[in-house]
């Protein structure tokens, strides 16, 4: 029987965030993530609004858009590795596109099974300052440690409330890595968050760091 996956939404759109920003990507939205972050803008608590699709209805559907990056998004992609597994594995020559992994960073098990069929991998790391949900550090080490041979960097939503400890753990990750880390202001962005003051706590520690605000949600864009 061939193997389905749940997709909340299929959509072409313009990058709002990291390292690519402002290229068109297709975003495939997998349905569902094991996290609840406070700031989530992408909640997919509704399962009637997701489909079912198999491997051959899904590159159906991607084959119909033009763009020449599909980010694999959710929710939590890697909950359904398996799956994009064995799609990326039998579609992805013939797409000739590249593929771009957006995830919390948390599965580093689960990435083991797609990371060879990924161009970039874009790891948010979610500070438990601003998710309200408890962050291992070490756990994003060994996803890191997974993710060594693709085209690797890290995002981190902050607000008012990030601690000099998190700022601390990011620079180890970075230094132990060398990984890129874009710096993004919780939106909105609260009267009280010294930005520069947190950027420049990062950068006396940890050089290869961006400040990158969501441009998708200043140009009202999905």
């Amino acid at each position: 029987m061939e193997k389905t996956c749940k997709i909340a939404e299929i959509f072409e759109s313009i990058q709002g965030e990291g390292l690519n920003i402002g290229e068109k990507h297709l975003f495939v939205r997998l349905f569902g993530c094991n996290l609840a972050c406070d700031y989530c803008d992408t909640r997919l608590s509704d399962d009637t609004k997701s489909v079912i699709l198999t491997k051959s209805a899904l590159y159906d559907e991607i084959k119909s858009y033009s763009a020449e990056i599909i980010s694999f998004t959710g929710g939590e992609p890697l909950l359904q590795s398996e799956f994009l597994a064995d799609f990326l594995k039998e579609y992805k020559g013939s797409m000739k596109k590249k593929i771009y992994l957006e995830t919390n960073g948390s599965l580093p098990y689960r990435l083991r099974d797609v990371i060879d069929y990924v161009d970039i991998v874009a790891m948010d790391i979610k500070l438990e300052s601003a998710t309200g949900q408890k962050n291992d550090f070490a756990v994003n080490d060994e996803f890191l440690l997974v993710a060594r041979d693709s085209r690797v960097f890290a995002k981190v939503v902050f607000d008012e409330n990030i601690t000099d400890k998190e700022i601390s753990e990011l620079a180890n990750l970075g230094l132990k890595h060398g990984i890129e880390i874009i710096l993004q202001p919780k939106m909105p962005i609260a009267e009280t968050l010294d930005i520069p003051g947190v950027f420049q706590k990062l950068y006396e520690k940890y050089k290869r760091i961006r400040l990158v605000p969501q441009m998708h949600k200043f140009l009202n864009l999905p």
